[in-house]
């Protein structure tokens, strides 16, 4: 993944701030300079700021967790959707529920909801239903897809936020903050830094400034998420050369020598030479015999 250099953050504009009555003083160390009453964001700390962003986020995609974008204001609405779609993250784009995180198992079963309606829809138990019932429900369905559609794989809470605007965004940042959950956000001038983990001073109104960051964000995750890729075709590799064979342990100790005699006695009892079966001899009757019988009667 290439650095980010000077001359970009400097074309895209994420080196305008806000107007000095609006700044927040703990954006201090990360302002340059003040022009016609505009603050000036120093860029050289900007690409420090992101080069460690990055670093993070790759290590939290390399373990497989999810990370949850949020971006509510009108300008980051379609450039998270197109940029954090293509990597399967989940993103909030359209308004931020209360409780998303702290109420997360709430929020679970509103998005069940809509997969129950879907179900509905594939085996046919809405054409039983009245036109008004059918109506609704397909109006929920909508709506439950306009917001919470992006986050329908969040099966548990994420293991990090990415946040557009910490100022428009506060109630995410509470939310995350209170439940110790990393944050990274890009952070203007009017802003407090050190609401978040990780900051990156930059202007958080200008599209291309937001993009120009977002690609690099991206980035780092499809590094992390093919470097977890390759790690687990190189244990399967290993798994498969190293198949164990089934053998089975020796016993040793007191009661593996009684159990050994036991196995002598019994092979000894089941080993006995055969008996031969002799058959009973038939009497002969003589002619001596017979005349004892004859003078006895």
């Amino acid at each position: 993944m290439a650095n980010i250099t000077f001359d970009e953050l400097l074309e895209a504009g994420a080196h305008f701030g806000h107007l000095k009555r609006k700044w927040n003083p703990n954006m201090a160390p990360y302002i340059f300079m003040e022009k016609n009453g505009i603050h000036i964001i120093d860029l050289h700390k900007t690409i420090v700021k992101l080069d460690e962003a990055t670093n993070s986020i790759r290590n939290i995609a390399r373990s497989g967790k999810k990370i949850l974008f949020v971006a509510t204001k009108k300008q980051a609405k379609e450039i998270i959707a197109d940029k954090v779609g293509d990597i399967g993250m989940p993103y909030v784009t359209e308004r931020w529920f209360g409780g998303m995180l702290t109420n997360f198992p709430t929020i679970r079963k509103a998005v069940k909801k809509m997969s129950s309606i879907d179900k509905m829809e594939k085996d046919g138990t809405l054409d039983y239903m009245s036109k008004r019932e059918r109506l609704q429900i397909s109006r929920q369905r909508m709506k439950l897809e306009k917001n919470l559609g992006s986050i329908i794989d969040l099966t548990r809470l994420p293991a990090a936020l990415f946040i557009v605007d910490v100022q428009k965004e506060r109630n995410a940042v509470a939310e995350a903050r209170r439940l110790n959950i990393p944050i990274f956000a890009i952070v203007d001038t009017n802003s407090n830094p050190n609401l978040v983990d990780y900051a990156i001073p930059a202007n958080d109104d200008a599209a291309k400034s937001i993009a120009l960051i977002l690609d690099h964000i991206t980035a780092a995750i499809k590094e992390g998420l093919s470097e977890r890729k390759v790690e687990r075709d190189k244990d399967d590799e290993d798994d498969e050369k190293k198949a164990p064979t089934k053998t089975r342990a020796r016993r040793t100790g007191p009661r593996a020598q009684a159990a050994a005699e036991d196995n002598e006695s019994t092979e000894a009892t089941t080993t006995t030479e055969p008996v031969e079966v002799t058959k009973p001899v038939e009497k002969v009757e003589t002619v001596e015999d017979k005349e004892a019988e004859e003078s006895a009667e």
